[in-house]
């Protein structure tokens, strides 16, 4: 069992680098940042928290790039890994968002996973012409355009959504294959989407019957023909205990995220070290 830690990034408060600096000296595998361009002040579309327009926190509006959160951690780390929990590929266009993470993992020496989700806010969807009842369909396109781009010394894409003619684009990543895991429900659409298209499953913050969407998960990738097992990264949001750990793990759960507290910088880096303790992590 992996555990990592996620930082809801904003301008205030610890910063990316601070924080993954302070994970991997505790022995953290892997250090996530979230995604969101902008807010839309006018909204319709619900929070998965909250069930309407309102917000849980201030920082979804506050929230710094992560690329470039991911690019200060790099410089001051050499071990742990870099990802995101979530982005969302489809608010940017994919091929500097390609460049972008190749860059990324040239610089971390091979160090960077691509959590990713389909975008719950649709109205910020929207302010970037992404239609809401096709979001997969684009996310699927800009995955295979960018992998395109990553593996191929020549890369051409002709999709619905993702065009361009056959094209250099170097730096390529240093991995030979950037892990993609998918932060949505959990559900059949989601497992058929993840079984097709990607490397495991992201947990929401409100899901529930880890355990059982897990194996449901699994049916779905034997029956896409997929070999080996699917991630399964769980977000935790309850304080599970050792006991609901270890059930996660049995069920084929790989990674458990810890989400830091929005508090001062000595205070987050103590947190940390607290929280190495009591989950069994150690540099």
């Amino acid at each position: 069992m992996r555990h990592g830690i996620v930082l809801f990034t904003s301008d205030r408060g610890i910063t990316p680098a601070q924080a993954a600096r302070a994970a991997e000296d505790a022995g953290f595998h892997t250090f996530y940042v979230p995604e969101h361009t902008h807010i839309p002040a006018r909204r319709d579309a619900a929070h998965p928290g909250t069930g309407d327009e309102t917000l849980p926190d201030d920082r979804y509006s506050r929230t710094l790039d992560p690329w470039v959160s991911l690019a200060t951690a790099a410089a001051v780390t050499e071990r742990i890994r870099l990802s995101t929990a979530v982005a969302l590929p489809v608010e940017s266009d994919p091929i500097t968002l390609a460049k972008a993470i190749a860059s990324l993992d040239h610089l971390s020496g091979g160090r960077v996973s691509l959590g990713a989700g389909f975008g719950w806010n649709t109205d910020e969807l929207a302010d970037h012409h992404v239609p809401a009842g096709r979001r997969r369909t684009v996310l699927r396109e800009y995955i295979e355009a960018m992998r395109a781009l990553w593996t191929q010394e020549e890369a051409a894409y002709e999709g619905e959504f993702v065009n361009f003619g056959p094209s250099w684009a170097w730096p390529k990543p240093v991995q030979p294959h950037i892990p993609l895991l998918i932060g949505a429900g959990g559900g059949p659409k989601t497992f058929d989407w993840i079984s097709a298209n990607a490397d495991g499953w992201m947990t929401t913050p409100i899901e529930q019957d880890i355990t059982g969407k897990a194996g449901e998960l699994h049916q779905a990738w034997s029956a896409a023909g997929r070999e080996g097992r699917p991630d399964i990264a769980v977000l935790a949001t309850t304080r599970p205990d050792a006991d609901q750990i270890a059930r996660w793990e049995d069920a084929g759960v790989t990674d458990v995220i810890w989400g830091l507290p929005d508090k001062a910088p000595d205070e987050v880096v103590a947190f940390i070290g607290r929280l190495a303790g009591r989950v069994g992590v150690s540099a």
